[in-house]
């Protein structure tokens, strides 16, 4: 594939990575409790997770070119951004406060985004 191709669309992932990360920050720290609520148990621990999910493929799909152990450095990144997220509910907003099982959440989606991207080695490698 040439350079110019790759470029591309390392910064669509880059592009996607960011706007994911933005989105997890802003749907995080502000306050909806004007909007209706979901009465599905749990509920907000499928959100954390799916926005973990998310957030380790896209940024595993930037840095998987580029630097080593992508999948690990990027799944210690996605815990360590839920952590931060967490704390930063309970010093800067007045409606939401930090819960260790929206961590346990999103560390269960971080750790979704690395079986799906290995078991997608693992079944490219056996059609090769």
């Amino acid at each position: 594939m040439p350079t110019k191709t790759l470029l591309a669309h390392r910064n669509l992932w880059l592009g996607l990575a960011l706007l994911w990360t933005l989105t997890i920050a802003i749907l995080c720290l502000v306050s909806f409790k004007k909007f209706p609520t979901v009465q599905l148990t749990d509920a907000d621990k499928y959100v954390h997770a799916t926005f973990h999910l998310v957030f380790t493929l896209l940024w595993f799909g930037y840095f998987s070119k580029t630097i080593a152990r992508p999948l690990l450095k990027v799944f210690l990144g996605s815990l360590a951004y839920g952590i931060a997220i967490e704390i930063m509910q309970s010093l800067f907003t007045q409606t939401r406060q930090a819960d260790i099982n929206d961590v346990a959440a999103n560390a269960f989606g971080a750790l979704m985004a690395v079986g799906i991207v290995l078991l997608g080695k693992k079944y490219a490698k056996a059609t090769i």
